[in-house]
């Protein structure tokens, strides 16, 4: 059987959560979900969250935190939940040693299906201010002038002041998505044993 038929086989799925209300989260998921058969008919709600980690994830395994613990507390009366958390990971061999992340948590109560996007680097004076004053990546920006929008992040995202827009939050967004989705569409490659 193919993989094509496996999924036309599959439970469509009528109601997903977002644990977040930041729109341009919410949008990119509605925008994503329309490429794939099993969730293009969907609803998609947002609903506010604990994500159980720090404003600002400094490391790997706690932005995947961050990301699964929205997608789980998101998940109440529906059919999938998904969780979508920036923060830094250690990256040897960078000017700062950090690089940041978008990561991605689908959650169905069986499994969590993870992604995780593109990385870049922030600028030294943006992760000293991280680091050392305890302010997120909205704030540290904003402190150090490179805008004058407080909540960065919830727009075009810091990424865009660094690639003057050729790459915007919403694409690393897209690309958690889409790399969560990889096992979640292919289940059969994923988890075998559950078929």
């Amino acid at each position: 059987m193919s993989i094509d038929t496996k999924m036309t086989e599959a439970k469509q799925i009528k109601l997903i959560k977002i644990g977040t209300k930041n729109e341009v989260k919410v949008s990119v998921l509605k925008d994503v979900i329309r490429d794939y058969p099993l969730l293009a008919g969907a609803a998609v709600s947002s609903i506010e969250v604990p994500t159980e980690v720090s404003e600002q994830p400094k490391s790997l395994e706690e932005t995947i935190g961050g990301a699964k613990a929205r997608a789980k507390n998101a998940f109440s009366a529906c059919d999938l939940s998904f969780g979508i958390e920036d923060g830094l990971m250690k990256v040897p061999g960078t000017l700062t040693g950090y690089m940041n992340i978008c990561v991605c948590a689908v959650y169905d109560v069986e499994n969590y299906y993870l992604g995780i996007s593109s990385a870049f680097e922030y600028p030294e004076k943006i992760v000293k201010i991280l680091f050392r004053e305890g302010l997120d990546v909205n704030q540290a920006f904003f402190e150090t002038g490179l805008t004058k929008n407080k909540k960065i992040g919830s727009a075009e995202g810091a990424v865009a002041i660094l690639t003057r827009s050729r790459w915007r939050r919403a694409d690393t967004i897209k690309q958690s998505i889409i790399s969560a989705l990889i096992s979640f569409e292919n289940k059969e490659l994923y988890y075998p044993e559950e078929q």
